[in-house]
């Protein structure tokens, strides 16, 4: 196993825009980190960059302590499991596993011991004999996370593996990718764009957008302390609520208008703001709830009438619309309104996340909340900049 630390790391093409820009991020040895972001934000870049499947245009990257940017990729150790398979058709799965200690000229008897031991890891041993087109994706992908196994590699890469799998076959996989970390603590990079995949599975999520880490925390972290409106909208499903407010202070308060109604602020960072400031106001769907009456006295209320219901089973999405604006409150599916009921939203004020509507920074955070929780979050310094 090693660790994994790149410092101003970055990749552009022929002299073209970044793909990369510099950024400095340290993975620790047997940890799982998922690169987590939209199409087009970097994520696989920089895994084929650690593969040595691309080039490096600037920066250093070390795997094990050792600058491996003019290594080859065949001599990195690190195995990368590819999102198509990339099995051989005319091969039986054994054949397929055991390809690369015969190129390394293992002995036969080692070789069997290692095919049947990873083989019995990931429930392939009834399907050793099998060719790729008589399995499923999820039992080829099996198959091809087996082949990545046997060389016991420093490092595995995995460049969305689950994306051609059907949802039952990727929650079953996921289980079982989870599991085999466990029991190797191999270090890993995973690079998806579900965000399901990178909550469940990783250690640490980075969080990527435009080639710049927008966020390095745990996904508790991530989920419940976006730094930005960037990470509070791309993580959580269902997604969070966002409202355009804008900033009144008096004397003593300081207080957001948000749809007709004014949410007094507390905390610190908001006495830094002007009135007339313009903010983003976000809840997630699970913290709204709904009421007919008068409700709680200390919480926020907001009216409107119901548009929508989604059932999800024990859960279910119910779509408000209050004059203009549309907030989704996550509440048991046995007790729903009516479709056109006149509702009262209700929520917590410690459960809101205020934003600057130009810089796009949560204004809630704490000082050291802000940082990302520093002392576990270690790719600080290529945080966008807006």
């Amino acid at each position: 196993m090693a660790n994994i630390v790149c410092k101003g790391l970055t990749k552009h093409y022929d002299g073209g825009p970044p793909v990369l820009h510099p950024l400095d991020l340290q993975i620790d040895d047997g940890e799982f980190v998922v690169l987590l972001g939209p199409s087009g934000c970097g994520k696989s870049t920089m895994l084929r960059m650690i593969a040595g499947l691309e080039g490096i245009s600037g920066g250093h990257l070390s795997i094990g302590n050792a600058v491996v940017n003019d290594v080859p990729a065949r001599e990195r150790n690190v195995a990368m499991v590819f999102q198509n398979y990339a099995l051989y058709p005319h091969m039986n799965v054994y054949d397929n596993i055991a390809f690369g200690l015969r190129r390394l000229k293992t002995p036969k008897q080692e070789i069997d011991r290692r095919v049947r031991e990873v083989a019995s890891m990931l429930n392939l041993n009834a399907l050793l004999e099998r060719k790729p087109r008589a399995m499923s994706g999820g039992q080829q992908q099996r198959a091809a996370i087996a082949r990545a196994m046997i060389k016991t590699p420093d490092v595995f890469l995995f460049d969305e593996p689950l994306s051609n799998l059907d949802a039952k076959l990727r929650a079953q996989l996921r289980t079982d990718i989870k599991r085999l970390h466990q029991r190797l603590q191999t270090t890993t990079v995973y690079v998806t764009h579900d965000q399901l995949e990178a909550m469940t599975l990783a250690d640490r999520v980075i969080l990527m957008r435009d080639g710049r880490i927008e966020q390095a925390a745990t996904p508790s972290e991530l989920y419940h302390y976006p730094r930005t409106l960037f990470a509070a909208g791309f993580i959580g499903t269902p997604a969070m609520n966002f409202l355009a407010g804008m900033i009144e202070r008096t004397a003593d308060t300081v207080s957001a208008r948000v749809n007709g109604e004014t949410w007094e602020l507390a905390g610190p960072r908001f006495l830094t703001l002007r009135a007339g400031q313009p903010v983003k106001v976000a809840v997630r769907p699970n913290y709204v709830r709904i009421t007919g009456g008068a409700g709680n006295a200390e919480a926020l209320k907001i009216r409107g009438s119901v548009e929508l219901i989604e059932i999800l089973g024990a859960d279910a999405l119910v779509t408000v619309e209050c004059t203009g604006e549309r907030i989704t409150a996550l509440i048991p599916s046995n007790s729903l309104p009516q479709i056109g009921a006149n509702v009262t939203l209700e929520m917590n004020r410690r459960d809101l996340h205020v934003f600057d509507a130009q810089t796009e920074e949560n204004l809630t955070l704490a000082s050291g909340e802000e940082l990302g929780r520093a002392d576990s979050v270690r790719a600080i310094s290529s945080v966008r900049t807006h």
